[in-house]
């Protein structure tokens, strides 16, 4: 089946706190295409209240460079962060990782307001007791997912995210970390999946989002948001 290679960074900065993150690169295919289509968040906070419209893409990200070509060019996705010294979101945050796609008329204008799809996520593995955000570690910041063969070309935004749960034992305490990412698909076809809107997608009250991840059986963790696409 055709498919486009992703790989994601998640890189926290020196200088800000310690321990907190930000989604800041992109592989396409293998290529690195650094920071150029991303839209920077302002800092490394996190977004805490699900009902606001910095669940989209963050609160106040700088305007992308560019417009990431995402081609099918039938290549691996492989992508290496170099001089990572340090985890790449620390701290013990631990908690799911997910990736959204949003159809849109202009990637570069585009306000997050339209819905998204997801095609990649990571919560608990049970067997191996990690968290997606282990696997960010693990991998150096990298989180790979397929880009479905089949969704319409034209523009995209692509939400990456991932959400810390060491203090979510309270509403309000779970941690949003996401950057959106400007893209534009061509070889594919086909019609959009349906999606979820942000706000609106998560509760504060969710199992996946209000939990106490040292006292819950979480062999049953449910993943926030729908499920991924076929």
């Amino acid at each position: 089946m055709r498919s486009f290679g992703f790989a994601l960074a998640a890189l926290s900065s020196a200088t800000a706190v310690a321990g907190h993150a930000t989604f800041q690169q992109l592989w396409i295919n293998g290529e690195d295409h650094e920071s150029s289509c991303i839209r920077m968040p302002a800092s490394n906070s996190p977004v805490t209240d699900v009902t606001s419209n910095d669940i989209r893409c963050n609160a106040n990200p700088s305007a992308a460079a560019n417009v990431c070509e995402a081609i099918d060019r039938r290549r691996n996705a492989r992508a290496q962060h170099s001089r990572l010294r340090h985890p790449a979101i620390g701290g013990n945050h631990f908690g799911p990782v997910m990736v959204y796609l949003s159809k849109v008329d202009d990637a570069a204008t585009a306000d997050g307001s339209s819905q998204f799809f997801k095609i990649g996520e990571f919560g608990y593995d049970a067997s191996t007791q990690k968290w997606g955000t282990d696997i960010l570690n693990d991998n150096c910041g990298q989180f790979e997912v397929n880009l479905p063969s089949d969704i319409p070309d034209g523009d995209y935004l692509l939400r990456a995210e991932a959400i810390a749960l060491h203090a979510a034992g309270q509403e309000g305490g779970a941690q949003f970390y996401m950057s959106c990412y400007q893209l534009r698909v061509s070889g594919g076809g086909g019609s959009t999946p349906a999606g979820v809107s942000f706000p609106g997608a998560y509760s504060a009250s969710d199992p996946g989002i209000k939990i106490d991840i040292y006292g819950s059986d979480l062999g049953t963790y449910e993943i926030p948001g729908p499920a991924v696409v076929a």
